[in-house]
């Protein structure tokens, strides 16, 4: 019996390329946002009650931001003098790409300003993005304690340089070791919670500071100015906020 209404699926077509439209689009933000969030984008928290976002946060801070920022204290990681004219404080995320990029630049800037340059690192999981993030922070913490402090930084440069294999939980035993660290101290520690809050008070102390994404980089000088480089920036970015900070 022939029929004058068209197929079913026919019907449904039009609906289908509208859905479609739709669903692209905001996959298209959701990629955009996590995209920058991860390349140390600050995404503006506040708003100027017309429905307008204050905008990021980048370069000099006022006084008042500024103090927002928990400056170098004893027992953040530490990779250069105690004694330096220009702190670079980074919260970064140990599965983030960006983070894995700029990691060669930092250890640049330390080698070359040699002595009036040191790295603070702290951790700031984006755990909605990454999964991986904590447990990578953890095992880092855990090599920490085990094998000092040159143990850290060996363990954070290789999990950096192999992202691909090292963020599992074999990966993260497998770079403890190549670090220098017992492979049954380090399960011991990494199956314990210990390193849970530090972990957490990191990321907080950096919510508090502005940070939204990773590597967030603030640049301190001796009088207390502070310099905020968001983002995965080329070496003679952060280079010249250096020179200005130790201008300043």
């Amino acid at each position: 019996e022939n029929s004058s209404r068209p197929p079913v699926l026919e019907r449904f077509v039009p609906a289908l390329l509208v859905l479609t439209i739709v669903l692209a689009f905001f996959v298209g933000i959701l990629w955009q946002k996590v995209s920058y969030i991860e390349k140390g984008g600050v995404l503006p928290s506040q708003f100027d009650g017309q429905g307008e976002a204050e905008p990021a946060l980048e370069g000099k801070l006022s006084d008042e931001a500024a103090a927002r920022l928990a400056k170098y204290e004893e027992g953040d990681h530490i990779l250069g003098s105690k004694d330096a004219e220009i702190f670079v404080i980074e919260y970064s995320d140990l599965e983030c790409s960006f983070c894995a990029s700029f990691h060669p630049t930092l250890e640049q800037i330390v080698e070359e300003y040699d002595g009036k340059v040191a790295w603070v690192y702290r951790h700031f999981p984006l755990v909605t993005i990454h999964p991986r993030a904590n447990p990578a922070a953890y095992a880092a913490e855990c090599v920490n304690e085990l094998g000092g402090a040159n143990a850290f930084w060996k363990f954070i440069a290789n999990v950096f340089e192999n992202q691909a294999t090292a963020l599992g939980d074999d990966g993260l035993k497998t770079a403890a070791v190549n670090s220098g660290v017992g492979p049954a101290a380090f399960s011991a520690c990494f199956s314990s919670d210990k390193y849970n809050e530090k972990v957490a008070e990191q990321a907080r102390g950096g919510e508090v500071a502005g940070v939204t994404g990773t590597p967030a980089n603030f640049v301190v000088n001796k009088k207390g100015g502070v310099w905020l480089v968001p983002g995965a920036l080329p070496y003679e970015s952060i280079k010249a906020t250096i020179e200005e900070a130790l201008a300043d």
